[in-house]
């Protein structure tokens, strides 16, 4: 007996109810959760070095966990600002996945931590579909990267919270056209606020900080369109609520969008890795799916 399986779905719905019980738990002590996406080389970690040493200079409690492939150099580097940083080596996932942060968080987030920053793995593709348990999803982008990054890569910035312009202080010099920018990001995502900061000139250094303060004491958070639309559309089951994310029901036969590499192992197939993109369904025999997404190390830093 065969029975039909979207794989998509069975990772998301698994990752989106891990996200929703992190969320929960992580809101009853206190702390909020900045889920910091960007490319490679847009100045993320620039940023959040200024942003921690900034909420240290103010007594405010704050942690980081930062994602990489390889090297704890960018751990090595937001430890400078005095605060708890711990480094994710992902051994190649391109992404962070919910469990795998609640596993580094046990037994090592401070209590009394007000503020953690995540610094999601550098790529705009695969971490847009992961739901971490944040509070406040940040999309960043340099004036380097061009005017039509927005349009190139709808979900990162469709699903944001926030999206943080990054490097102004040379905008003129890469001829960087703010207003078509601004014009992109509103057709993917109506209404989101837009950030401009030059980190080594201190310029929109602790808006960040400021912002996620201002949620931890009840600030309502942007809700995008595309997450009000990003339903799963499924038999009788009863909804879960995702917090600022998506809400969708578990049961019957249903079709929803991602954009995203999965990589999962079938008992006689080995494991293998391919892009989806938009709707899927898979036909495989009734046996458990399992996913081959575990971290392989995670080095602290701890001031």
């Amino acid at each position: 007996m065969c029975r039909e399986v979207d794989l998509q779905q069975a990772v998301l719905a698994k990752n989106d109810a891990t996200a929703h019980s992190l969320r929960a738990g992580l809101t009853a002590r206190g702390t909020t959760v900045v889920n910091l996406l960007s490319s490679p080389g847009s100045g993320k970690t620039e940023l959040l070095e200024r942003e921690l040493a900034l909420a240290c200079e103010r007594g405010v409690p704050v942690a980081a966990l930062t994602a990489d492939l390889a090297t704890e150099n960018d751990a090595a580097r937001l430890a400078r600002s005095g605060a708890p940083v711990k480094q994710v080596l992902t051994d190649g996932l391109c992404h962070l996945e919910a469990a795998m942060l609640g596993r580094h968080l046990d037994n090592w987030l401070p209590d009394g931590t007000r503020i953690l920053f995540v610094e999601n793995v550098g790529n705009l593709v695969c971490p847009a579909a992961y739901d971490l348990g944040e509070t406040l999803r940040v999309v960043l982008a340099s004036v380097t990267e061009g005017e039509d990054k927005p349009l190139k890569y709808p979900t990162a910035f469709g699903l944001a919270h926030l999206v943080v312009v990054t490097k102004t202080d040379i905008a003129e010099a890469v001829e960087f056209d703010e207003a078509a920018f601004r014009a992109h990001v509103q057709q993917v995502n109506p209404g989101v606020e837009i950030l401009l900061t030059a980190a080594r000139r201190g310029q929109g250094v602790g808006s960040l900080l400021d912002r996620a303060l201002a949620i931890g004491e009840g600030a309502p958070v942007h809700t995008p369109v595309m997450a009000r639309q990003h339903t799963y559309t499924r038999g009788a089951h009863t909804p879960h609520d995702h917090g600022a994310h998506s809400s969708h029901d578990h049961g019957g036969t249903h079709t929803h969008t991602h954009t995203h590499t999965l990589t999962h192992t079938h008992s006689d197939l080995g494991t293998h890795e391919h892009p989806h993109t938009g709707p899927h369904t898979h036909t495989h025999p009734d046996e458990p799916l399992v996913m081959t997404t575990e971290p392989v190390s995670g080095a602290q830093y701890l001031s």
